[in-house]
């Protein structure tokens, strides 16, 4: 048998210090890759939720949308502008208020009335 360089025995005090430094790391890694699997799961569970909510809020703009269109149709303003503010179709347009604008003369000249087409 060879001795060893300090003048021990082949089995030395550091011998056993390597497999505990790699039982300590199995258990750091295991550890480890257990945290990973959990966020994983929280991320997973988390992205469903999500995209629930995502299908909630896309079929409420929908229905947004829909009611959007019912109530801005011509028909149902037209009624309402009607029973609800005594609106009417205007008999002959007239400009009111507004600033004064400059006297138009009386009669347009009669080339400029007529043009032939």
């Amino acid at each position: 048998m060879s001795a060893s360089p300090n003048g021990k025995g082949g089995n030395s005090g550091g011998g056993t210090m390597t497999p505990l430094l790699l039982a300590v790391l199995v258990m750091v890694s295991a550890v480890a890759v257990v945290q990973a699997k959990q966020h994983n799961r929280n991320l997973t569970s988390r992205l469903d939720t999500m995209r629930q909510e995502s299908e909630r809020l896309q079929l409420e703009w929908a229905q947004l949308q829909l009611e959007q269109a019912t109530l801005a149709q011509h028909g149902r303003v037209d009624e309402l502008a009607r029973s609800q503010f005594g609106m009417v179709d205007p008999l002959d347009y007239q400009i009111v208020g507004g600033p004064a604008a400059p006297a138009a003369p009386a009669a347009p000249a009669p080339a400029a009335a007529e043009k032939p087409r």
